[in-house]
């Protein structure tokens, strides 16, 4: 399996739990498997004047093209987000919507996407899944079925070298690494 991956962290923050279990995810893909981690943070803010053919004294921003050239050519993106205001966060948000255009020619439209999600309290960031779920449909995003990844009470679960602290959740998210590895292997 000779497969790209991106995964892209909903938190900008470095330390953030988000990214811990992101690269804490990295080395659970197969063999073969290139997965690594697609900045968003230096993303502009999105505004359709970009790619809007009618506006031409406004130049779309480089960091739009290479970032959809970058899923486009991916295999298959993990999305690893924390819950925010019961939704996803800004940045994670912003990067779809960069995603989605040029109408016609959306950078994620087919692709196989997983999702992790977390949060501090007890719903493990289904909210913000559930929202993420949502937006990714438009693009006809294959995606792993059950059991989904809701990580409740997701400081308790990370020891201080950033691995997963007991072996039941790790397994439980290497498993879901597996199977989406295996759906983004079934649609290329």
């Amino acid at each position: 399996m000779n497969a790209t991956i991106s995964i892209l962290v909903g938190s900008l923050r470095r330390a953030s739990i988000a990214r811990t279990i992101a690269t804490a995810t990295v080395n659970m893909f197969p063999a073969g498997v290139d997965a690594r981690i697609v900045e968003i943070g230096h993303l502009p803010l999105y505004n359709f004047d970009y790619d809007d053919p009618g506006v031409t004294d406004v130049d779309t921003p480089a960091e739009y093209t290479q970032f959809r050239q970058v899923i486009a050519a991916s295999d298959g993106v993990l999305f690893v987000t924390p819950e925010n205001n019961r939704t996803i966060p800004a940045c994670l948000k912003n990067a779809v919507d960069i995603g989605s255009k040029p109408n016609g020619n959306a950078a994620w439209r087919g692709t196989p996407a997983g999702i992790i999600s977390h949060s501090v309290g007890r719903m493990g960031g289904y909210s913000s899944q559930k929202n993420l779920r949502l937006a990714l449909s438009y693009f006809d995003m294959p995606m792993p079925g059950q059991p989904e990844v809701f990580l409740g009470q997701s400081p308790t679960l990370l020891a201080e070298d950033g691995t997963f602290s007991n072996e039941t959740t790790y397994a439980f998210v290497h498993d879901y690494v597996a199977r989406f590895a295996e759906l983004v292997e079934k649609h290329r």
